[in-house]
């Protein structure tokens, strides 16, 4: 469609549909734009005619959105944001003073070992806002973006779509984690008879570093695969479990007590931490101050990495 074809589209029509979308419900649609019922229910017709699609098909009570709808909704969501944020005057943002609500995404390593220090400095700067934080992967990450459930995230990703912009934070090294006590690093046939932990989201026992050992003609054998980081301390230590984590996770989980860091015995390339936020977002000041604050107390000087020991 081309930009002079917009003429013949009414801007309410998109708002309608971004409110069926949201409701699933032509009745609470309505009542949620303060329009009456059979108004919402002619809109409709109208976006089905626009779309030359049902959009929306009945599900016992509500209304369940075609696929084609759900691709409409990714794309026009950051597109009326844009409008919206065209059109409204831009304010000074004082975070000392303010009670704005933000909503981040943030992966779980991020969240157990990078988190803590942003709060304590967002706590001194603006007391009186409210973080949303959601846990988001790599695969999560685009879609909660792109529905408005968050407006900036902080983690690995990989594809994105174009409405969504990315900066590098930190570069992260993968490090082993012990807890036998043990000082000397471990060679490569230790490290691949050693049992090993594995933090996975989606509760698979294969990661990348399956995929560099498979390089080398090699494997390991994954015991056990926990969600998040926050209880290997307790699982690994006294035991002859490893685990192979990010650099500034290792420095948390042995800050605690019975984990020892050491190099791997196996060369990985250096993992990137990226932030990514909605381009609507761009000159939004409160945004643009969190957005100042996240590459500050998350970024490459904002933890110490841990000293590691190396073969």
């Amino acid at each position: 469609m081309h930009h002079t074809d917009l003429r013949h589209i009414n801007l309410n029509l998109l708002l309608i549909f971004e409110a069926l979308m949201k409701a699933r419900s032509v009745s609470v649609a309505a009542q949620n734009m303060f329009l009456g019922q059979p108004a919402v229910s002619a809109a409709l017709a109208r976006l089905r005619e626009l779309f030359n699609d049902p959009l929306f098909e009945r599900s016992g009570r509500f209304m369940e959105p075609t696929p084609r709808a759900r691709e409409i909704a990714l794309l026009l969501g950051p597109a009326l944001e844009s409008i919206a944020m065209a059109v409204r005057q831009p304010a000074e943002f004082d975070p000392a003073c303010s009670d704005r609500v933000f909503h981040i995404g943030l992966a779980d390593d991020v969240e157990f070992a990078l988190l803590p220090r942003l709060l304590r400095q967002l706590r001194l700067e603006a007391p009186g806002i409210v973080l949303v934080v959601r846990r988001a992967n790599y695969l999560q990450m685009p879609g909660l973006l792109g529905a408005g459930e968050i407006t900036v995230g902080v983690g690995y990703t990989t594809e994105l779509p174009g409405s969504v912009r990315r900066q590098a934070l930190r570069t992260s090294r993968v490090v082993l984690l012990r807890g036998d006590g043990g000082t000397q690093p471990l060679d490569l046939d230790e490290f691949c008879a050693r049992p090993h932990a594995l933090v996975s989201f989606a509760g698979g026992t294969v990661g990348f570093v399956d995929d560099a050992l498979r390089r080398l003609g090699r494997e390991r054998k994954v015991v056990l695969a926990v969600p998040q980081f926050n209880s290997l301390s307790e699982l690994l230590e006294g035991t002859d479990l490893i685990v192979a984590v990010p650099d500034y996770a290792a420095t948390v989980l042995a800050a605690r007590g019975g984990l020892s860091v050491q190099a791997l015995p196996i060369a990985l390339e250096p993992l990137p931490v990226h932030m990514v936020w909605s381009q609507a977002r761009d000159n939004d000041p409160a945004e643009r101050w969190l957005r100042s604050r996240l590459q500050v107390f998350l970024g490459e000087e904002g933890v110490q990495l841990p000293s590691v020991s190396s073969t």
